[in-house]
């Protein structure tokens, strides 16, 4: 009687364990609805300058690295504390946006991606992001 006491302990305990962490596994954020005058945006910059390129990493790794993590695969050290999946910049889906929606998801930003429209105010810095964003491919 003891023993199935205490293995019906065990597996309520795991069980409570179990579910109690998929409760708290981050769940895909829904999906982004971007105005027609983002997705049609065009850069005010040339992509491929190499001051443009050292200047969308330096800033990546400043705003973004710490989330989205170095590679884009959103494993940075405060993903782990988000409800919501920070996405793989990798993935085919992230890289087939176009540069006026990854412009507007990155900058303007929804629920738990913040705003970065007053911390990084220079249009062609923000461009310079998004163009580094796009160096993240598998």
């Amino acid at each position: 009687m003891k023993n199935s006491v205490k293995l019906i302990s065990i597996f309520g305990a795991a069980f409570f364990f179990l579910s109690i962490s998929l409760s708290m596994a981050q769940k895909p954020g829904a999906a982004w609805v971007v105005p027609a005058k983002y997705k049609s945006m065009k850069s005010t910059i040339k992509a491929g300058d190499a001051s443009i390129n050292s200047t969308g990493k330096e800033l990546y790794n400043k705003n973004c690295k710490s989330c989205h993590g170095s590679k884009g695969l959103g494993d940075g050290p405060k993903a782990a504390s988000l409800k919501t999946s920070t996405g793989d910049f990798s993935s085919a889906k992230f890289q087939a946006y176009s540069d006026g929606e990854l412009y507007y998801m990155s900058f303007v930003g929804r629920d738990e991606m913040p705003n970065f429209e007053k911390k990084i105010t220079d249009e062609s810095d923000r461009w310079a992001v998004v163009y580094y964003m796009r160096t993240l491919k598998k």
